[in-house]
């Protein structure tokens, strides 16, 4: 039996990283983070914006895509936050990002290796409306994204989308760069000051953890069981989705929605007088 594909497995996985950024301060980020089941060093990452950055066990050892995982977690976040979650991902073949708002359909973008562009050039405008981003001069900047480019690598493809996002307020402490792996990503996001680990699966969020706090069940937040329902609802079809195709991430978002969506339910039936 060949090892060839196992061997080069490994070598993607060591190869990939991802970058999940948020437009919300840490506090807010942190309190919902938990949903993802795995803890991820957090920092600030501009005046409105924040980034998780996942150690990435599913892809450095589960053998799972890294841009199925990732995508799968902004999904979770998008949908149990009311901010949009981007997430940056690259491996040895490919790099891209995936935007995740609320309830609507992600849309994302990819380059190869090379920087050879694969994606749909109307992924980049509905990036932009989404958030918010100048509808002629960001968009042109996005657009050249997606045109040939023998010298721009993919590596410089996830720099030029960070250059047009600086000007929606995103700036990446020093380290953070797209195109390292996930090991020396967590290296470099913990000596940035401030620099946070997100709480393992099962911490309550608290009144005191910021703007999100008003839509969690245990806070008895005037959306609560509306965002509880909405999670039951989306994750449900999301999670067969997911084990249909065989895409681990896709899955263990919905669970994880599912799971979140019941203990609100659950937790509001308790609460009714």
């Amino acid at each position: 039996m060949s090892t060839r594909a196992p061997v080069a497995a490994a070598a993607s996985g060591a190869a990939s990283g991802a970058l999940l950024l948020c437009r919300a301060e840490p506090d807010s980020v942190a309190a919902v983070a938990p949903l993802l089941g795995e803890r991820m060093a957090l920092v600030a990452a501009g005046g409105e914006w924040s980034v998780l950055v996942p150690e990435g066990g599913p892809w450095r050892y589960g053998g799972e895509p890294v841009d199925r995982v990732v995508t799968g977690w902004a999904a979770a976040l998008a949908v149990g936050a009311p901010w949009p979650v981007l997430a940056l991902w690259w491996d040895a073949d490919r790099s891209g990002y995936t935007l995740a708002s609320g309830f609507r359909r992600p849309v994302g973008y990819v380059w190869l290796a090379d920087g050879t562009p694969a994606g749909e050039d109307e992924a980049t405008r509905t990036f932009a409306a989404r958030l918010g981003l100048d509808p002629v001069l960001d968009v042109q900047a996005l657009d050249r994204l997606t045109r040939p480019d023998p010298g721009a690598d993919a590596r410089a493809r996830l720099r030029g989308l960070l250059a047009v996002l600086t000007r929606a307020g995103v700036t990446l402490p020093d380290g953070l760069d797209p195109g390292t792996p996930a090991d020396r990503l967590g290296e470099a996001a913990g000596a940035v000051p401030g620099a946070a680990r997100t709480a393992a699966a099962g911490r309550r969020p608290t009144a005191g953890d910021g703007r999100l706090a008003a839509w969690m069940p245990w806070v008895g937040g005037p959306g609560a069981r509306a965002l509880a329902l909405a999670q039951v609802a989306a994750g449900l079809p999301l999670t067969a989705w997911g084990l249909r195709r065989r895409g681990g991430g896709w899955a263990a978002a919905g669970a994880l929605l599912v799971a979140h969506g019941a203990v609100g339910l659950a937790y509001g039936l308790t609460r009714r007088p």
